[in-house]
């Protein structure tokens, strides 16, 4: 598999906008390499 030769296993990301869009395709491609993902989305309040 490709993404062997770019293991992130043991290594944590921030990733911000996680809920949609890049932010979400970022985290799902930082985790299919290993990587332990905190996602931060800010909510404004109505």
């Amino acid at each position: 598999m490709i993404l062997s030769a770019f293991s992130l296993e043991g290594k944590v990301a921030v990733v911000t906008g996680c809920d949609t869009g890049l932010g979400q395709g970022m985290a799902l491609g930082l985790a299919q390499a290993g990587c332990d993902i905190v996602g931060i989305n800010i909510v404004e309040p109505d």
